[in-house]
């Protein structure tokens, strides 16, 4: 990935500018002596030769981090600094053919010239060494993050496909006992409120976090219609009210809470069972309801809580929290902005 924006050759050349100062320092410091010494056509000539010199190293640097940073890709240093070093080569050469057509009096293989093509060559090799080797590093990272990211979708999916068969069927037998039992009224106020929560559902199954107002909504769907299929046996208490709304959790948070009510309680005549939901002051929303354990164990994998507690790890990086006391069972779900 090219991490340079759409103004490299601006910035490019701004830096250009200032490395060629570095370069030429040793001219620039030697410049008021020099011109101490000459007069007329001479001084003028100098002050000419001098300028060229500069901007011949800016338009070296430049060029030079130009091929660096957008055309070189490679990750040997020693291949890199031999591209530059012909570089570099090509252009004293340039150099000493246009002093010797315009100014022959300067010193065209001086010690200090020789330096400064070479610390060019060093300069613009190293710069360039270490933008490859970031950006290398930079696309590594990249890539785990979105390896990262296909990993928790994928885990995520898995999850949600295990929440929608599970309810699909309950939701069906449910309208099984109401067309046996010929409520016609019933039935389809039952499958009204069916439709609702499959279209939550649908809408909701790539959102992964959803408002406390929208999972509420669902609930009360999702309430009706099993408080149908127990003839009133279950009841839901929800203390929540528009204050809640900015807060966020996992899109169908509560509805394995309800199912693991169902699942492991007896619910009947004498074994009624409501379910209170509710925010506490940890900001956290709270369900909980009666023990009242069925006589035979519950034929389940036990993944429901354990489901509902991975989505959490995924999507708020939080936890739930279980607590069974007092003849009370308690989930307590983080809320998120």
């Amino acid at each position: 990935m090219n991490i340079l924006d759409k103004h490299t050759s601006f910035k490019l050349f701004l830096i250009s500018l200032v490395s060629a100062v570095f370069i030429t320092y040793p001219n620039i410091a030697c410049l008021p002596w020099d011109l101490g010494f000459l007069k007329g056509a001479e001084y003028t000539d100098y002050l000419l030769y001098f300028t060229f010199r500069y901007l011949f190293f800016c338009l070296l640097i430049f060029i030079l981090l130009k091929f660096n940073l957008q055309k070189l890709n490679t990750l040997s240093f020693k291949k890199r600094f031999l591209y530059n070093a012909l570089i570099c080569l090509a252009g004293y050469a340039v150099f000493v053919v246009t002093t010797v057509l315009f100014y022959p009096k300067a010193s065209h293989f001086g010690s200090i010239l020789v330096f400064q093509f070479f610390v060019v060559c060093f300069l613009c090799t190293f710069m360039g060494y270490t933008y490859q080797l970031y950006s290398v590093q930079l696309k590594k990272e990249q890539e785990i993050e979105q390896l990262k990211m296909k990993n928790l979708q994928s885990r995520y999916d898995a999850l949600m496909n295990q929440i929608n068969p599970h309810f699909f069927f309950n939701s069906l037998n449910g309208l099984t006992a109401l067309i046996r039992k010929k409520h016609d009224e019933s039935t389809l106020t039952y499958i009204n409120k069916m439709s609702d929560v499959f279209r939550y559902i649908l809408q909701s199954d790539k959102k992964g976090l959803v408002t406390l107002e929208e999972e509420l909504a669902f609930v009360d769907a999702f309430f009706y219609m099993m408080e149908v299929r127990f003839a009133n046996k279950l009841e839901f208490r929800v203390y929540a009210d528009h204050e809640t709304v900015p807060y966020k959790l996992p899109v169908l948070s509560i509805l394995p809470i309800v199912e693991n009510v169902v699942i492991h309680n007896r619910i009947d005549s004498e074994h009624k069972m409501i379910v209170t939901i509710r925010l506490n002051e940890q900001k956290e929303l709270v369900i909980s309801n009666p023990v009242h354990p069925k006589l035979s164990p519950s034929e389940t994998n036990g993944t429901g809580l354990e489901n509902l507690n991975n989505r959490f790890s995924l999507l708020v990086n939080k936890q739930i929290r279980v607590k069974n006391e007092g003849g009370m069972f308690h989930v307590y779900l983080p809320l998120t902005v």
